[in-house]
């Protein structure tokens, strides 16, 4: 074969349906073991009081508030692009320049938090600063798997995006149980079984992308970058805001007792969004790299309809089967309580995870007009959920009541920037 031929093989799959199904399959195979593997860890809330677990909880969304998100959507978009246009090296110096940062902005953060570190225990009702300190190595893990996961994300390497998932959900369940059955450790325990997981994760995607970012790096031009950088950051973190933070501003107002059926049917719900994730990552790189070569990509059509269905039969499977889970994984008393929560909880999560698939292809489509009214959203739950909290004091259904009200406005904007738009500028 000649060297002319070798040069015209495609490096991504030319037949893009089969090539999304069978990645989409073996990413959401992936999810589904790692999720079931860190899902384990809930288990030993047996093993510990109930105030631990909810401390376990509190600390877990803390390190979910992290801008992963955003920072796994913009490295997964620029390696994309470098890809697609032959800037590997500018992609280089990119990702080493972010990975010095993280560190700068993690290390004065951790000083931050040491400093204040009474004042963080006493207010979320932390057993002790332990489980505070452990979760401090567990940020800079955080920041970093997420943008090494965006370079495998972006140069469609979802083989090992899968394994990290894996391997990194039995680190985490092998310490936690060590940590928590041999040696006595609560929450702390629970966090350093995350630790090792997600290091171990983070380790994996470092790894397989060291041909990019080994690489001799040139410079790329900031002024051309930011604006596609900061609308990816902005509408990202608008939609992690809306899926994880609605456990702390909760922790504030309620006990450990009373936050452990709360913890236990977010757990439930959230694993509706991680078992459809899969299909918007796998979309978001193909699209990237078709505008970036102004090919057609009619994926969105198949990922939006399985999310739908997907993501519909998990909630009213939890609604049917959640009482024998709670039992499974909790004990016969929680089930009351989880049960009158998961209701709420999974019907919040079904517009959430139709809006995801949205917004992914939006941005990836670098249409970042819909960008200002999410983060006017978020902007908008941020103040909505202690205001509701404070006028119906006790009642833990009304952050997922404004919780859904929210997702459901996220997913009609997302939805009017996608078909609304289009026909009013057709009209």
């Amino acid at each position: 074969m000649s060297a002319e031929k070798i040069e015209t093989i495609p490096t991504i799959d030319h037949k893009p349906h089969a090539a999304f199904f069978r990645q989409s399959g073996w990413l959401m195979i992936s999810n589904i073991g790692g999720g079931m593997l860190m899902f384990a860890v809930h288990f030993l809330n047996k093993k510990i009081p109930d105030a631990e677990y909810s401390a376990f909880g509190v600390l877990l969304m803390v390190v979910a508030c992290l801008p992963t998100m955003p920072l796994q959507m913009v490295f997964a978009q620029q390696s994309a692009l470098a890809l697609a246009t032959g800037r590997e090296r500018q992609l280089a110096g990119m990702i080493r320049l972010a990975w010095l940062g993280t560190f700068i902005v993690w290390a004065l953060a951790a000083m931050a938090i040491i400093l204040f570190q009474d004042k963080i225990v006493a207010r979320w009702q932390l057993p002790n600063a332990t489980g505070l300190w452990v979760t401090l190595p567990l940020l800079l893990m955080s920041l970093w798997l997420p943008m090494f996961g965006g370079v495998l994300q972006g140069r469609q390497d979802f083989f090992w995006m899968g394994w990290s998932a894996i391997l990194g959900g039995a680190g985490r369940i092998a310490a936690a149980a060590f940590l928590v059955l041999a040696l006595g450790f609560g929450a702390a325990g629970m966090m350093a079984g995350a630790l090792v997981g997600v290091g171990c994760a983070a380790l994996i995607t470092i790894w397989r992308s060291r041909d990019l970012w080994l690489m001799p790096a040139q410079p790329f031009d900031w002024r051309a970058l930011m604006p596609q950088v900061v609308p990816l950051i902005f509408g990202f973190a608008a939609c992690q805001f809306m899926f994880t933070s609605d456990t702390m501003f909760a922790k504030a107002y309620f006990s450990g007792d009373a936050m452990k059926p709360y913890v236990l049917a977010g757990t439930f719900s959230r694993a509706l969004l991680w078992l459809v994730m899969p299909l918007a990552a796998v979309m978001f790189p193909k699209i990237v790299h078709s505008s970036a070569n102004r090919q057609k990509n009619n994926l969105f059509g198949l990922v939006v309809l399985g999310t739908a269905v997907l993501a519909s039969c998990g909630a009213l499977g939890l609604w049917l089967f959640g009482p024998i889970v709670v039992k499974v994984v909790a004990t016969s008393g929680d089930v009351v309580g989880t049960m009158a929560l998961i209701p709420w909880y999974a019907g919040a999560m079904v517009p959430l995870a139709m809006a995801n698939v949205m917004v992914n292809d939006l941005l990836a489509r670098s249409r970042f007009g819909v960008v200002p009214f999410m983060v006017l959203l978020a902007v908008g739950y941020g103040f909505a959920l202690p205001f509701m909290l404070n006028h119906f004091p006790g009642r833990l259904e009304v952050v997922l009541q404004t919780l859904g009200v929210f997702n459901l406005l996220l997913f009609a904007v997302c939805a009017w920037f996608i078909w609304g738009k289009k026909s009013a500028q057709g009209n």
